[in-house]
């Protein structure tokens, strides 16, 4: 008997093992709607419909149905209230926790929370302080150290108070990474950059050498100390116009009275160590001797290196039949060691510049004696104004014999010229009072050449990570405080890139030259990296910044219920990298940074 009343409910049969007439194994599945009813004593199924044609995921829905289950949409069971970008605020948080950067700028409060949150958003997203306040509402920083309700004036109470802070935490990453404890070579790397400001009316501001070649700026000249690994240690920002002695003498100071680090070994280039600044290095303030002379390592100018390489000089290519590298002394340096080192690769590499300058110069040339020829430019003066245009275009003008006459221009190589400066390409000579017995010659080159530390530093804290420049700060003390987060920034940048090392271009295990003259060379394993763009597993390289931006994807995520009005904080479900670069920081994801 058929029944067409009663509950429904869904079955599924399973048939495994079945072999068709060809011998071929196959297994079905199917799905019915039956009714299940009892006749007399005996209980009957009967089927209502064959479910088998439909989507294994609408049977499902309707066996939960007909099983009681309330169904509503996806889109309204759940509700995203707030979505905040997570992951790269969470991890540069992470490692300034790891490096216990809160407790070194200064004991718990507000303005250090806000202090650790401008440093903590130069890494994750550089920008004015201005923008950096609204971007903080709009990430899980602002939420989480409290400052997303900030002013301006917080902003700039929280910069004064941190600049009040700087030589106390200066003074502890000295002890951190300059001390003997942890700096065995006692050695400090220091070198000058400049960047220009926006407006006038900084006390700090002049015109000077600009390093970022922004000509009719008005900047600001700063020095950047380190330990000899290239991590930021101490800056000091000057006039515009400072020249590198003056700025070297201050850091010295720093060190000596500041730091208290005696018999130090200072390293810096040829600009910044002169001999004017070494004899006042280590004179006290009644022109004696001081009681714990500083050591020092720096490179000669090219006069200087020409003068040792005369004929009687003691600096002769002979040496170099059989080494790129021999130390030799001189009485014009008396007590001091002199390395001198001959590159091949950067002679060359000078020599095809100095003949592409020369060419490019006689290209612009060529036109003017055209123009003379043919009459069409007359007059010394003017021939002079027009032939001076071009010959500073490269400043290659040494190198040419130029003759002007009312309606002539002749110009022609300085053959002789150009030769006695081929005779120095690739040569430099570094100078150092040293012993032999602290530190050999080649631990003098590679010193010095650990200069590239400190440049690397200012790239990332001018362009590459941090975005320093352009300053638009008018008040002196907020510009300094302003490089004093770009450089504790570049301290977090510094441990960050190498912690995230597998997971970006970074070479992470450079191998050691064997010859400290030659030039540093990738390792196989970063040339890999560069060439395949993914690693084994199919996971692409990304740059720092780029590593970052995916972290950011990671979001944080505020999650109510229907009928509920609590909301539940929720992360997004990380990818493999964004996993892999919280296990490279030593920390498990964090819902919140505190």
């Amino acid at each position: 008997m058929t029944r067409n009343t009663g509950k429904v409910h869904v079955v599924r049969v399973s048939k495994t093992g079945y072999v068709d007439k060809q011998g071929r194994r196959k297994d079905y599945s199917s799905a019915y709607l039956r009714r299940t009813y009892r006749d007399g004593g005996t209980v009957k199924n009967e089927t209502v419909a064959n479910l088998s044609a439909l989507p294994d995921h609408v049977i499902d829905l309707i066996d939960a149905g007909l099983k009681g289950q309330q169904l509503v949409p996806a889109a309204g069971g759940v509700t995203i209230t707030r979505s905040l970008p997570h992951g790269h605020v969470a991890a540069v948080h992470a490692m300034a926790r790891e490096l216990g950067l809160a407790a070194l700028l200064g004991p718990a409060g507000r303005q250090r929370d806000l202090a650790l949150a401008l440093i903590i958003s130069r890494v994750a997203a550089p920008a004015s302080k201005l923008s950096t306040l609204t971007w903080w509402a709009d990430t899980t920083l602002g939420a989480d150290l409290g400052v997303a309700d900030a002013s301006t004036d917080d902003i700039y109470a929280a910069m004064d108070w941190l600049g009040s802070r700087q030589d106390a935490i200066e003074a502890g990453l000295a002890r951190r990474h300059l001390a003997p404890a942890a700096n065995p070579a006692r050695m400090a790397l220091f070198d000058l950059s400049s960047s220009w400001l926006e407006g006038s009316r900084c006390p700090l501001a002049a015109r000077g050498y600009s390093r970022d070649g922004k000509k009719g700026k008005l900047q600001i000249e700063y020095g950047l100390l380190t330990d000899p690994e290239g991590r930021p240690v101490a800056v000091r920002v000057f006039p515009g116009n400072t020249g590198d002695p003056s700025a070297f003498t201050v850091i010295a100071d720093v060190v000596r009275k500041k730091f208290g680090l005696a018999q130090m070994v200072m390293v810096g280039d040829r600009g910044m160590i002169t001999s004017a600044r070494i004899a006042a290095l280590n004179q006290a303030g009644d022109g004696t001797a001081r009681p714990d002379p500083y050591g020092w390592i720096t490179a000669l100018r090219a006069p200087a290196i020409k003068k040792l390489m005369a004929e009687d000089g003691p600096l002769q290519l002979s040496l170099f039949d059989q080494q790129d590298l021999a130390e030799i002394t001189s009485p014009d340096f008396p007590g001091e060691r002199l390395i001198a080192c001959r590159n091949p690769v950067l002679a060359a590499d000078r020599a095809r510049k100095r003949e592409d300058l020369l060419g490019a110069t006689e290209k612009l040339l060529a036109p003017l004696l055209a123009r003379v020829q043919a009459g069409r430019l007359a007059g010394a003066g003017p021939i002079g104004v027009e032939v001076g245009k071009v010959i500073s275009k490269y400043k290659t003008g040494k190198h040419f014999e130029i003759t002007i006459t009312e309606d002539s221009l002749a110009i022609e190589r300085r053959q002789d010229q150009i030769h006695a400066e081929a005779a120095l390409d690739g040569f430099y000579v570094l100078r150092t009072p040293v012993p032999p017995d602290e530190l050999d010659a080649a631990g003098v080159v590679a010193a010095y050449k650990n200069l590239k530390y400190v440049e690397r530093d200012f790239r990332h804290i001018k362009s590459d990570d941090l975005d320093l420049r352009p300053v638009f700060h008018r008040l002196e003390e907020r510009v300094k405080t302003h490089v004093l987060i770009c450089m504790l920034a570049c301290y977090l940048t510094w441990h960050l890139r190498r912690a995230l090392a597998p997971l970006t271009y970074t070479d992470q295990d450079p191998p050691a030259p064997g010859n400290p003259v030659t030039p540093a060379r990738r390792s196989v394993a970063a040339q890999a990296k560069a060439s395949y763009q993914h690693d084994p597993a199919g996971q692409p390289y990304r740059g720092f910044r780029g590593l970052l931006e995916h972290l950011a994807t990671l979001t944080r995520n505020q999650v109510r219920y229907t009928g509920t009005q609590v909301t539940i904080p929720m992360l997004t479900e990380p990818t493999a990298a964004q996993r892999q670069a919280f296990s490279l920081l030593g920390v498990p994801i964090p819902l919140t940074l505190k």
